[in-house]
């Protein structure tokens, strides 16, 4: 199955079980790509006809080794084209997500290695989301999500998730940046010596060195 539908599915499932141990359901799938449950039924009967993914009804949706494969290379020309944009055109972190949405199906392999070169070989994107290397090996530290650090929890900022712009926007104007060095507070972060409260929500989108 060769098509950008196909490999947004991949990538969904992949991406779920980066940061968290739990497989996708058919409903949380259906709910990240914001398209109706039927259809996304149709779409896993196909993906698991070609090999790509195993699923039984009503349960969960995992990749074979062949679907991680796929994942892992559509994940690598994202997460390289989100970097790209950020280095080289000035886009702020909250704004690259959809536009390497489009530009991932679209590149060739030889310019998508070129900008590898360019950035320096980059292992994480502006998110802090690891950059699969050309041959789909990952490298990861160990973390913790924020929600689950107890308070006075010291550690850099790993990764922030990239679904909500506007979470973004406001977690940079309180001054969290991946790598930063953090201490947990009650309600917030000791960023800079400064004990600050977060933006609703912000507990479920921070992960933390562990």
């Amino acid at each position: 199955m060769a098509s950008p539908a196909a490999d947004d599915y991949l990538k969904t499932v992949y991406a779920h079980t980066e940061w968290q141990p739990n497989p996708i359901t058919p409903s949380q799938l259906a709910a990240k790509l914001g398209i109706a449950p039927s259809s996304v039924t149709e779409m896993v009967k196909k993906l698991a006809a070609s090999g790509l993914v195993s699923h039984v009804p009503y349960g969960a949706v995992r990749l074979t080794e062949q679907g991680e494969h796929r994942a892992l290379a559509m994940l690598r020309r994202h997460r390289l084209i989100e970097t790209w944009l950020v280095r080289e055109f000035g886009y702020a972190w909250d704004e690259v997500h959809d536009e390497a949405e489009i530009l991932e199906h679209t590149i060739s392999d030889r310019l998508l290695e070129g900008i590898d070169e360019r950035l320096g070989r980059p292992r994480f994107d502006p998110h802090g989301d690891a950059i699969p290397d050309a041959s789909g090996s990952v490298a990861r530290d160990p973390f913790v999500l924020l929600a689950d650090a107890d308070p006075g929890h010291s550690g850099r900022v790993l990764r922030v998730d990239d679904r909500d712009p506007e979470l973004l926007r406001s977690l940079e104007s309180a001054g969290v940046a991946i790598g930063g060095e953090v201490v947990v507070v009650p309600h917030g972060l000791r960023i800079g010596g400064l004990d600050t409260a977060l933006p609703d929500g912000a507990a479920d989108v921070i992960w933390l060195s562990a």
